[in-house]
């Protein structure tokens, strides 16, 4: 698989994303050809720091970039040669399979939109943030590209969620919830949600019902669905809550000698549920619905969320994603009709 990345996207570019990169390229089989898009003569200095540049890694120069704090659409039609267009152009032309970017969201939201066009059946991409659980890793979707959405619309963010926990978490039979502040079918929370209750219950598939707050993170339900308001919400929520447990627990740790010997007795354990808890492991936030592979992965980002987003770019086009969300949306479409 040929993946387009934008090199120059996020708070660490290019260092930590040319870092990813050369570690996918020595370590991904399924990946044949890496393109690092944006400034070449940064990007170059950043690859001499490895030796002798990986065969797979291919530069194509962009000389602009979408800055984090600008107005993506506006920044998408008046920065044509960004390092983010270019990364998307390739995927439209068919020079690659796949778009990785740690940069500006809404920028990438965009540019997807605009240049590779939705499936058929889809009226609007969503972001999909894996997130982890007791059990295991669910998927929530939207996390923040649609804050308005119709009943129709969460019906085909299930669909879409469905079928990449499928082909990339390996879920064989997802178990679907809508989140709602009520777990009866009668509530929901809104008229959108309830409607969307109907749509998702009449269609083919694991629909649970309604799911709560508090439900989320005991590891029953693969994809929570819901507008991406509530979504960005939920995430930046459990996020912030894991730094601050995080905070709290280096503190509490290195209070004085005996908690320094409590932590390092526990200090295994500990790095077990770090692990578990690390959202970089996840390799980002998918963008579904879009003619082509789009991973969104944290601007923050790390070599490590780099190289883990490049494998699950490859995963999900390996496993033919697109076709499989359009034949489920078909399917879906086929019983609401």
């Amino acid at each position: 698989m040929r993946i387009a990345v934008d090199a120059m996207g996020g708070d660490h570019a290019p260092r930590e994303i040319v870092k990813g990169a050369v570690h996918a390229a020595h370590d991904l089989t399924g990946v044949s050809k890496i393109f690092l898009v944006g400034d070449q003569h940064a990007i170059e200095r950043e690859l001499a720091a490895y030796g002798k540049r990986p065969e797979k890694i291919e530069i194509r120069h962009a000389s602009e970039v979408v800055g984090m704090a600008e107005a993506p659409a506006l920044a998408v039609r008046r920065k044509k040669d960004s390092s983010v267009s270019r990364a998307m152009d390739m995927v439209k032309a068919g020079e690659a399979d796949a778009v990785l970017s740690a940069g500006n969201t809404g920028a990438l939201v965009v540019a997807a939109t605009l240049k590779l066009r939705t499936l058929a059946g889809v009226e609007r991409p969503a972001l999909a943030a894996v997130m982890p659980t007791v059990k295991r890793p669910f998927v929530l979707i939207d996390a923040g590209a649609n804050p308005d959405c119709e009943a129709k619309l969460l019906l085909q963010f299930a669909v879409m969620g469905t079928v990449y926990v499928k082909i990339v978490l390996g879920q064989e039979t997802p178990v679907v919830g809508l989140m709602g502040i009520g777990v009866e079918d009668s509530k929901g929370g809104n008229e959108t949600t309830r409607e969307a209750f109907g749509l998702l219950r009449a269609s083919p598939l694991n629909f649970r019902g309604n799911v709560e707050g508090h439900d989320l993170f005991h590891g029953e339900t693969d994809v929570v669905v819901c507008d991406g308001f509530a979504g960005n919400v939920v995430l930046k929520t459990a996020e912030a809550t894991a730094r601050a447990v995080g905070h709290w627990m280096r503190k509490e740790f290195t209070a004085g000698v005996i908690p320094q010997l409590g932590a390092l007795l526990l200090r295994q354990a500990l790095r077990r549920m770090k692990a578990k808890m690390d959202p970089e492991s996840y390799g980002g936030a998918p963008l579904l619905g879009v003619n082509g592979i789009c991973i969104k992965t944290h601007g923050s980002s790390s070599a490590k969320a780099v190289f883990h987003g490049i494998r699950v770019a490859s995963e999900s086009a390996h496993g033919h994603l697109n076709e499989q969300i359009e034949k489920l949306l078909a399917k879906a479409a086929g019983v609401n009709a």
